[in-house]
């Protein structure tokens, strides 16, 4: 029997800050490993970069960053994509039965301007959820 499936977004951190850019690493975005497990994603994982500063968006894959530094590093050739201090959106995916299409709620973690996730904001989103609540990125304060 085959099983169908479909390729679905499962966890987004959403609006965090680049804190660098290195065009001399061999690839890939380094991310807090706190922030990695609170958005669910894994060292390794193939995610898409979507530049909110510049509209650039980029596949690559995840590494496990320092835990607790805020890490968001854009490295390699993507680095000529992103700068220190842009805002990006990172998004993981995987296949999603069919079966379990309709009650899918991937994890959105929402951040601070050091990248640190929001307590209380991480939500589930739902088939019928429209729009979410983020606050300007400019009445982003450091906690």
């Amino acid at each position: 029997m085959t099983v169908l499936g479909r390729p679905m977004m499962l966890s987004k951190i959403h609006r965090a800050t680049v804190t660098d850019a290195n065009r001399d690493y061999i690839g890939s975005i380094t991310i807090d490993a706190d922030l990695l497990r609170a958005a669910g994603l894994a060292p390794h994982q193939q995610v898409d970069v979507l530049n909110v500063t510049n509209g650039h968006r980029l596949t690559t894959y995840t590494i496990e960053g320092a835990p607790g530094s805020g890490a968001v590093t854009v490295n390699g050739a993507a680095a000529r994509l992103a700068a220190k201090g842009d805002l990006v959106i990172v998004v993981g995916y995987g296949i999603v039965a069919e079966n379990a299409v309709a009650g899918h709620q991937p994890k959105v973690v929402f951040v601070d301007q050091c990248n640190r996730p929001v307590p209380g904001a991480a939500v589930h989103t739902t088939p019928t959820a429209h729009t979410a609540q983020v606050p300007h990125p400019a009445a982003r304060r450091h906690a």
